[in-house]
C-alpha cells in the first residue's frame, strides 16, 4: 500500500526535472517532464523509507541521507534538493498530505514555547558545538548570520564587514550610546560598535562558548572597558539603552514570545531610542518549521512571516520606521560557508565522523537552496518609541557608504 501511495506522492509532486527512484525490491521508477529543474536518481535501501517520506518528507529524507539509506547518483545533493525545491515550490502538497501539514502548523506554539530555561538548552544543542567546527567555514569575525553583498563579486570576510557598517548605520551610532545586542554570538557585532563607532556595548547570550569568546576577544582588543558580553537571557536585562540590536536572534524566540520579546525592547529603549532587529523571514504566509531542523539543528526555532512579526511590534506601540528586504544574500551567504565546509571535510570528520558531515552539508545546502528557489529572505526591522528618532528619508544610509566606494574606485 505505502508504495502505491508514495507513487501517488511522487507523481503529483515532480513535474520539472526528472526523478528515478529505485525502491529496495529493484524496482525503478522516473517521475517528471525531463525540463526546468534537472535531473537526479536515488536509491532507497530501506522498506520503511516510502512510508516514512510520505509521513514526513523532511524528517525521513534529511535522516535517510544522513545514515546512508538514501543514496543519490553521484552524490548530487543539489541536484536534489534543487529538485525536490523548485517542485515544492510549484505544486505544493498533495491533498492527502495537506491535513498533515496543517497540524504541524497548529502545533507550532507547543514547538517555539521557549522559556528561558529551555532556550539555554536550545542554544547549546547549536552554538556550543566544538569552536573548531565554525572556524571552518565562517570568517575570521565568526559572523554567523547573512552577509550583506552591496558589490558583486564581494569576499564573504568583506561582504560580513558590509553587514555590520550597514546596521550601524541605520542605528544612528554616536560615541558614547550605550548599545544592547541581544544575541550577540562571538561578539564581532558588538566589538565593530565599540571600536569603530566609540558605542558602549552591552551583549548578551545563552551559549557559554559564544560568551566566553566574546569577552576574551573584548580583553584581546583592548576594548573591554566598553564591550562587555553576559550570560543571560533578554527577559532578565534591565536598564536603558539609546540603541538595540539583534541580528539572527529572533528566530529563536519562538511565536508565543513575540509580544514579550517586543514589550522587552519598548522598555529597554531610551523614549528617543532605536532598535533594529535583522532575522530570517517567509514571504509567504505564517507556518511551521522543518521537523529535520528542529530535531537536528534548531530546537525551538521558527523563521517568521513580516505579518506575525510586524503584528507583534504593532501591540508594543513601537514605529517600525523602515522594513528592508534581503532576496538572495543568504543563498549567497550559504554558498560561502558551504564550500569552505566541504574543503575542510576532513578536518571535520577528524571533529564528529561521516554521519555529522553528511547533517551539516546537508544543512547549509538544504538552507542555501531554500533562498534560491522557495520563500525565504532577511528581514530587517528598524524600530522606535518616536517616528522622530530617525531621518525621514533613507539617504543617510548610503551617502558615507557611496563615497568609501568611489573613493576605492578612484
Amino acid at each position: 500500500m505505502w508504495v502505491q501511495v508514495f507513487d501517488a506522492f511522487l507523481e503529483h509532486l515532480i513535474r520539472q526535472g526528472r526523478l528515478t527512484v529505485t525502491l529496495p525490491s529493484g524496482r525503478t521508477q522516473s517521475y517528471g517532464s525531463g525540463e526546468g529543474a534537472p535531473e537526479v536518481a536515488i536509491t532507497l535501501h530501506d522498506d520503511t523509507l516510502p512510508r516514512k517520506i510520505v509521513l514526513s518528507p523532511d524528517m525521513a529524507v534529511g535522516e535517510a541521507y544522513m545514515d546512508g539509506r538514501l543514496t543519490i547518483a553521484g552524490d548530487d545533493l543539489r541536484g536534489f534538493l534543487s529538485l525536490a525545491l523548485i517542485n515544492i515550490h510549484a505544486q505544493g502538497q498533495p491533498w492527502f498530505r495537506r491535513p498533515l501539514e496543517y497540524l504541524r502548523v497548529a502545533l507550532r506554539h507547543l514547538k517555539q514555547f521557549n522559556p528561558a530555561s529551555r532556550s539555554r538548552a536550545n542554544v547549546a544543542h547549536h552554538y556550543d558545538l566544538s569552536g573548531e567546527l565554525y572556524d571552518l567555514f565562517l570568517d575570521a569575525d565568526r559572523q554567523y548570520s547573512c552577509a550583506y553583498f552591496s558589490n558583486p563579486g564581494m569576499t564573504l570576510e568583506a561582504s560580513q564587514e558590509a553587514k555590520k557598517h550597514h546596521i550601524a548605520r541605520k542605528l544612528l551610532i554616536e560615541p558614547g550610546m550605550r548599545v544592547l545586542d541581544i544575541g550577540c554570538g562571538w561578539g564581532g557585532m558588538g566589538l565593530t560598535l565599540a571600536r569603530d563607532y566609540g558605542a558602549e556595548v552591552t551583549g548578551i547570550t545563552l551559549s557559554t562558548e559564544q560568551h566566553a569568546m566574546a569577552n576574551r576577544r573584548a580583553e584581546e582588543a583592548g576594548l573591554a572597558q566598553r564591550a562587555k558580553f553576559l550570560l543571560t537571557d533578554y527577559r532578565d536585562i534591565s536598564g536603558e539603552f539609546d540603541r538595540i540590536v539583534s541580528v539572527g536572534m529572533f528566530e529563536h524566540v519562538g511565536v508565543p514570545h513575540y509580544e514579550t520579546y517586543f514589550r522587552s525592547l519598548r522598555q529597554l529603549l531610551t523614549p528617543e531610542g532605536v532598535a533594529l532587529i535583522h532575522t530570517i523571514g517567509r514571504s509567504e504566509p505564517p507556518g511551521s518549521t522543518s521537523p529535520w531542523i528542529t530535531k537536528y539543528i534548531f530546537p525551538g526555532g521558527y523563521v517568521p512571516a513580516m505579518s506575525e512579526t510586524l503584528r507583534a511590534i504593532e501591540h508594543q506601540k513601537l514605529v517600525t520606521t523602515d522594513v528592508e528586504v534581503w532576496r538572495l544574500h543568504y543563498a549567497e551567504t550559504l554558498s560561502h560557508w558551504l564550500s569552505r565546509f566541504e574543503d575542510n571535510i576532513d578536518r571535520a570528520r577528524a571533529l564528529y565522523d561521516d554521519r555529522f558531515c553528511r547533517m551539516w552539508r546537508y544543512y547549509l545546502l538544504a538552507s542555501e537552496l531554500t533562498f534560491r528557489h522557495a520563500t525565504q529572505v532577511v528581514f530587517q526591522f528598524q524600530l522606535a518609541r518616536d517616528q522622530r528618532s530617525v531621518p525621514l528619508t533613507r539617504d543617510y544610509l548610503y551617502r558615507e557608504a557611496g563615497l568609501s566606494t568611489r573613493r576605492a574606485a578612484e
